[in-house]
Formats: structure tokens, sequence, C-alpha cells
């Protein structure tokens, strides 16, 4: 069983940084692919990065989140920056089977228990 805990949220003013953390337990880290999501109330859960045969980002947060991986520490973080009112949400992170460019949350199997993240303007 596989368990991913996120840690890092908080309260931020717009231009400000934060770096979230997920701590994986349960499985070869380095063989999976991380993912991070996001869900803002009344809004779908949506991608944000990911670290799985390369790096990928939704083009909103392109230039401003880095997503990197140490897999000694079977940890995944999202460094974001230059942050804005419209990134508040709650931040996910997600593992998934191989390593490739999953973009989709049915594609992955295990999921953190969120982290809120709240840019005030």
């Amino acid at each position: 069983q596989v368990q991913l805990v996120e840690s890092g949220g908080g309260l931020v003013q717009a231009g400000g940084s934060l770096r979230l953390s997920c701590a994986a337990s349960g499985r070869t880290f380095s063989s999976y692919t991380m993912g991070w999501f996001r869900q803002a109330p009344g809004k779908e859960r949506e991608f944000v990065a990911v670290s799985g045969d390369n790096t990928y980002y939704v083009y909103s947060v392109k230039g401003r989140f880095t997503i990197s991986r140490d897999n000694a520490k079977n940890t995944v973080y999202l460094q974001m920056n230059s942050l804005k009112p419209e990134d508040t949400a709650v931040y996910y992170c997600a593992l998934a089977g191989g390593r490739s460019r999953y973009t989709q949350p049915t594609q992955y199997n295990y999921w953190g228990q969120g982290t809120q993240v709240t840019v005030s303007s």
C-alpha cells in the first residue's frame, strides 16, 4: 500500500513563493510517475505538473513552478514562485505506475490528502 503525505501549503501574498513536498512510502519511488494537481472550489481537479519520462507543466504555471524529485528521500517537490490569486486551491500529489507523461487524474493510482494553498491579492 502506498501512502502519500503532502506538506508545505499555506497563506502567501501575491508574488510570493511556497514549496510543497510529497513524501511517498511503500514503493520503489524512482520507478513511478509523480504528478501534482490542484482543485479550486467549484472546479474540477486540474493537472499542474508531472515528473515522469520528463517534466511537463500546465501552461498557466510554466516559468513559475518547478517540479523536482529526490528518489533517495522518496519525495517530490513543487516549487511555486510568483504566485497569483488564481493559484489558490487544494494541491494534491499523485503516483502512477511507470514513467510517462500522465496528465489525467484517472491515470494515477494513489493520491495524497491535499494541502491548501491560498494566495492573497
